[in-house]
C-alpha cells in the first residue's frame, strides 16, 4: 500500500522550475555583481567570481567567524546566546527532541522570555517529525507559546503529503515524501550555519559541522527569509491547533498543490532577487572584508532549485591541480552530481561518508534498518563507474567511524591551485542526495576566504573529521532485498 501511495505522489509533482533566471555562467565569464564587494581583487579566486551572479553576498571579515568542531560545544553555545538574547531567536530545525538537554534550552529561552519582554522568538519545524508521537517537538515548546505572544512556532507542511496518502501513511513513513530539513540558528546578530538538529544525539556523540557568523546584515538577511518561510507553514497558536499564516490563504494538503508551490516559490525567489538588486544599488566596495557569504537554498518541491546548481557550478568548474573534499552523512550523490565529479571536475577529489556503524540508521526496526547497506551499495557502484571511467586514480572515497558515535557532516572544502589550506567552503543541511535536490527544504552557505586564521580553522574542522576516517570498504556483502528496491526507493532516503 506504502509503495503504490508513493508511486502515485512522483507522478504528482509539481513542475521543476530554477530559481535564477539563468544557470550560473562559466568560471571566468562575464557576470554582474550582486554584492558591495564588487568582484574578487585575489587573483587566486577570480575563477569564483560567477558567485556574485547567482546569490546576494555579504562580506564580512573572517575574525567574526567561529568554527565549532564538537556537539557538546555547540550545545553549550546554543544554550547560552539563547539564555543572553536581547532582541530575537529564531531556530530553523527539523525537529527538537524531548530530552533533558532540550528541556534545558527551552528553560533557558523561557526564562529570558520571562525578564525580557521585548524578546521575541520565531521556531520553524517540520511539521511531521514536530508532532510525531504524544509527546513531541510542539508539546515541549506549548509553553512558551502559552505564557507570550512573542513567540511563534511554525510548521512546515510538505504540500505532497495529501488526500488519502494523509490519512493512510503512518508517522515516519509519511516523513519520506518531504521535510523541513534547514538547520539556521539565528540569535539577535549571531547566525550559526549547521547541519545539527536540535535533539540529544546532535549534543553529544554525532559529528556535524558548525559555522557561527557575527554579522549584522547577515542575520537580517536570515531573519527576513524565515519570515517568509513561516508565511507559507502553519501557525500553531496557543491552544496547540496548526492554523494557516495571517498571510497565506492556502492549506498546504489541500489547494491545488501547484498552485501551493507556485505562490510559495515566487515569495522566496522575489525576496532573494530584492536583496540582490539592493546590494547591486550600492555599489561602495568594503575593503576590510576578507571573507565573503552566500546564502543557497534547495526547495525542490517548490520548484527552487538554487543550491543544487550553484553546487554543480562549483563541481564542474574545479580548476587543475585544485583539491576537493566532500563530506555527506548519508552517500546517495545526485546522479547529476556523480556524472560532475566523474566527468567535469578536474580537482583531486576526496569523498567522505559514513561507515555502516557510524550511520544513524544502523538498528532502525523495519526497512529503515536497511538503509545503510543501500549507501553501501550506492558508494559500490560509483566506485565501478570512476574504475570504469579511468578516474578512481583521480577521486578516493572514505569513510568514518568512532566508536559510539554517529556520522552526520557534510559539506565541502575547495584549495585552489597551490593552496594548502581551503579557500572555500559548503556547509548546511544538504547532503547533496536525491532527497536534498527534490523533496527537502535546505539552506547553506558558500564561505570564500583570504583569512588565513579562518583557513587554518576550516583545516583542522576537516582534519578533526578525517582523523576517524578510513579507506571506504567498496566490496561489502549488500543483501538481496536491499538490492532490489534500492534503485526504486532512492529518492526517499
Amino acid at each position: 500500500m506504502i509503495r503504490r501511495l508513493f508511486s502515485t505522489l512522483i507522478a504528482d509533482y509539481p513542475p521543476v522550475g530554477e530559481f535564477l533566471p539563468a544557470a550560473p555562467p562559466p568560471n571566468g565569464g562575464p557576470h554582474q555583481a550582486s554584492a558591495a564587494s564588487a568582484t574578487f581583487r585575489a587573483s587566486q579566486l577570480e575563477s569564483l567570481n560567477w558567485l556574485h551572479s547567482v546569490s546576494p553576498c555579504f562580506p564580512v571579515s573572517g575574525d567574526r567567524i567561529d568554527i565549532i568542531q564538537e556537539p557538546a560545544l555547540f550545545y553549550d553555545t546554543l544554550v547560552a546566546k539563547c539564555a543572553g538574547a536581547k532582541r530575537r531567536i529564531m531556530l530553523a530545525s527539523l525537529y527538537l527532541g524531548i530530552g533533558s538537554l532540550e528541556t534545558r534550552l527551552v528553560d533557558a529561552i523561557h526564562a529570558n522570555m520571562k525578564k525580557n519582554t521585548r524578546l521575541t522568538v520565531d521556531v520553524l519545524l517540520d511539521f511531521t517529525r514536530g508532532t510525531r508521537g504524544e509527546s513531541n517537538s510542539q508539546t515541549t515548546l506549548m509553553p512558551l507559546l502559552e505564557e507570550s505572544d512573542n513567540c511563534r512556532l511554525s510548521l512546515y507542511h510538505t504540500p505532497v503529503l495529501r488526500g488519502i496518502t494523509k490519512r493512510l501513511a503512518p508517522p515516519r513513513w509519511n516523513e519520506l515524501l518531504g521535510i523541513q530539513h534547514m538547520k539556521l540558528y539565528l540569535v539577535d546578530d549571531t547566525v550559526i550555519i549547521s547541519g545539527a538538529n536540535l535533539s540529544n544525539d546532535y549534543f553529544t556523540n554525532r559529528q556535524d559541522r558548525y559555522v557561527m557568523i557575527e554579522d549584522r546584515g547577515l542575520a537580517d538577511f536570515y531573519a527576513n527569509f524565515l519570515k517568509k518561510v513561516q508565511e507559507f507553514s502553519l501557525k500553531v497558536d496557543r491552544t496547540g491547533e496548526a492554523k494557516l499564516h495571517e498571510n497565506w490563504n492556502m492549506l498546504p494538503y489541500k489547494s491545488a498543490q501547484v498552485d501551493f508551490a507556485t505562490e510559495a516559490r515566487e515569495r522566496i525567489r522575489s525576496y532573494f532577487r530584492g536583496v540582490m538588486d539592493r546590494q547591486r544599488s550600492i555599489c561602495d566596495e568594503d575593503k576590510a572584508s576578507d571573507t565573503w557569504i552566500f546564502p543557497l537554498i534547495e526547495m525542490g518541491q517548490l520548484g527552487i532549485h538554487h543550491d543544487s546548481l550553484a553546487t554543480r557550478n562549483l563541481l564542474s568548474g574545479c580548476l587543475k591541480d585544485s583539491q576537493l573534499k566532500l563530506a555527506t552523512g548519508y552517500f546517495n550523490l545526485t546522479e547529476t552530481y556523480m556524472d560532475t565529479l566523474t566527468k567535469d571536475c578536474q580537482a583531486e577529489c576526496c569523498i567522505l561518508m559514513a561507515h555502516p556503524n557510524a550511520n544513524g540508521f544502523l538498528g532502525a526496526k523495519g526497512p529503515a534498518g536497511g538503509i545503510p547497506a543501500a549507501y553501501s551499495l550506492i558508494a559500490k557502484k560509483f566506485h565501478q563507474k570512476l574504475k570504469e571511467s579511468g578516474q578512481d586514480h583521480r577521486v578516493s572515497l572514505l569513510e568514518y567511524e568512532r566508536t559510539g558515535w554517529t556520522y552526520h557532516a557534510k559539506g565541502l572544502w575547495y584549495y585552489l591551485p597551490g593552496s594548502t589550506l581551503p579557500n572555500l567552503t559548503l556547509i548546511g543541511s544538504s547532503n547533496f542526495g536525491e532527497r536534498s535536490v527534490n523533496r527537502d527544504l535546505e539552506a547553506q552557505i558558500c564561505l570564500v576566504t583570504t583569512n588565513g586564521g579562518l583557513q587554518r580553522k576550516l583545516q583542522a574542522e576537516y582534519d578533526n573529521i578525517l582523523q576517524h576516517s578510513a579507506a571506504a570498504e567498496t566490496e561489502r556483502p549488500v543483501p538481496r532485498w536491499v538490492r532490489a528496491v534500492v534503485g526504486l526507493f532512492r529518492n526517499f532516503f
